[in-house]
């Protein structure tokens, strides 16, 4: 008999995760478990608690995954897309349940299916919003040390310039980029000229998701490559990023874009245009963190991972083992283990369909 099981779990972070348009103290996310002919698939649906980030909250991934549960319990392989409007993280959510039964089913690795081979992935670190450029540089310090391959920070206007300079004053060498969320507009052209000198790997995602013409000006108009994230949500949007030159690199997010198929084919269609691509995350639970980390082995994916060791940020996951940096500040793809004491442990809300 064919089952289908969410879990809404809340999981306290080390620290406050900041960026530009808010704040997140606790980790939310629905595991979604998908039994069928007794193997069991695992997926997470990781939206940002809040509407800072997306339209997308906890609350409208769990009602919409209760909307789509009963129509994939009758047919599994239906079109998502069919059975309600957008709610990219409850269908990333349940593809990445469906997914994961079928790749176990056909005894392979999700990267094998993918098209993929095996490969350590080099772990970049993200740092949120600090108070004081101090605190910012003590926390890329301590990363450093970690191993991590990469720092990104985030930024917003009036803490920029600032603080990229003291780090590169303090790490010359550091490979380094920012992340401003949508924060910039075309008005601030300057900014990023002055950020030009301080040899970054990236600037990404700048401008306003739509603004794609702005980002288009602001690609010819600096050295450092521009990257797409948020504007990078769906195919018909990378289309116009490659019509219009928007962008030199692209981030994709599996619960941004709705599920590892439509990942897989963002890349595919990215590597087509000549872009490059690395493979972002929320971040998330260790779930979602492991089908991030497969589709980062693909050849395409030449930067470094947001994915990072679970303890970065949660005093805990719901994987067994956490994820843990290799040698060399590497990640390396592996089964999902999800430990059902720690589910039940963290676990807010609970709903079965079958």
């Amino acid at each position: 008999m064919n089952s289908l099981r969410l879990h809404w779990v809340q999981i306290p972070l080390h620290e406050p995760f900041r960026i530009a348009n808010g704040s997140v103290g606790v980790k939310d996310a629905i595991v979604v478990e998908f039994t069928r002919d007794g193997i069991t698939g695992w997926g997470e649906a990781s939206p940002m608690a809040g509407s800072f980030y997306s339209e997308e909250t906890p609350e409208s991934t769990w009602d919409a995954l209760l909307h789509m549960a009963p129509a994939v319990m009758r047919n599994p392989d239906a079109d998502l897309d069919t059975l309600i409007a957008g709610e990219a993280f409850a269908k990333a959510g349940l593809t990445g349940a469906l997914v994961d039964c079928h790749v176990r089913g056909l005894g392979m690795p999700l990267y094998e299916w993918l098209g993929s081979s095996f490969r350590a992935v080099p772990s970049g670190a993200a740092i949120g919003l600090y108070d004081t450029v101090e605190e910012l540089l003590e926390r890329v310090g301590r990363l450093v040390a970690d191993g991590y391959q990469r720092v990104k920070i985030k930024i917003k206007p009036g803490w920029d310039v600032t603080p990229v300079a003291r780090i590169r004053e303090k790490y010359p060498d550091l490979p380094l980029m920012v992340d401003a969320n949508a924060a910039y507009s075309l008005a601030d052209l300057e900014v990023f000229r002055e950020l030009d000198r301080f040899g970054l790997m990236m600037y990404e995602q700048p401008f306003a998701r739509n603004d794609l013409a702005g980002l288009a000006e602001l690609s010819r108009s600096v050295r450092t490559p521009v990257c797409a994230d948020e504007s990078a949500d769906s195919l018909e949007m990378l289309e116009e990023i490659i019509r219009l030159g928007a962008a030199r690199i692209i981030n994709i997010k599996i619960q941004r874009v709705g599920g590892i198929r439509k990942a897989r084919r963002m890349y595919q269609r990215a590597t087509e245009a000549g872009l490059p691509c690395w493979i972002g995350t929320m971040p998330e639970l260790g779930i979602a963190s492991l089908e991030a980390l497969h589709l980062a082995t693909l050849p395409n994916c030449v930067y470094p991972t947001d994915v990072e060791a679970s303890e970065r940020w949660y005093v805990d996951d719901v994987v067994d083992p956490p994820l843990g940096l290799a040698a060399g500040g590497n990640l390396e793809p592996r089964a999902c283990v999800v430990n059902p004491e720690k589910l039940a442990r963290y676990r807010i809300q609970h709903e079965e369909i079958r």
